[in-house]
Parts: C-alpha cells; structure tokens; sequence
C-alpha cells in the first residue's frame, strides 16, 4: 500500500467554525497521521500522511469543512514523509 503525504492550506472561513477539531477528527476516522493548525493570517494548515486513498478522502473533506465552514479554496502539496509527524494525528497551535 502506498503511503502518500500532503501539506494543505484552506482558505475562506475556516477559523471559529470547529474546522480544526472536526479536521482531526475525519483524519483520525482514515487512519492517517499529522497535524492541523490555525495560522495568523485567517487560514488552516495541515500535514497529513497514510495511505493514498485515505489521503485523497481526506483532501475531499478539507474542501468541504464542517457545516458552519466556507472553504473557498484549499492548496495542496505533495511531501516526502517525515517522521517529525509523529504517529497521530494532534491538533497544533
């Protein structure tokens, strides 16, 4: 099974809408591992590794959000896999 990697970058309103906690919680439920944050400038980053599969699943979710989220766009990147990613998936500040 292969194992992909990605950093993402959603946009649009996607702080104070429970977007971090909901986000681990869907990367949780794939089995992947990584990280999720909010950062300065009003958008959420990620990492997320696993296998492909899961990983393009968890993409999808990113650019849909929970309810009360308005993804407007989400930037993807491929990475090589790091072992500073840990083995689960945590919420970062």
């Amino acid at each position: 099974m292969a194992t992909r990697c990605v950093s993402l970058r959603i946009h649009g309103r996607v702080q104070r809408v429970f977007y971090r906690a909901k986000a681990r919680a869907a990367a949780v439920g794939l089995g992947l591992r990584g990280w999720v944050r909010n950062r300065d400038d009003g958008t959420v980053e990620a990492a997320a590794c696993g296998p492909s599969e899961a990983v393009e699943q968890y993409i999808s979710w990113c650019r849909q959000g929970p309810p009360a989220a308005r993804v407007g766009r989400v930037e993807v990147r491929e990475m090589l896999p790091e072992d500073t990613l840990g083995e689960t998936f945590d919420v970062r500040r």
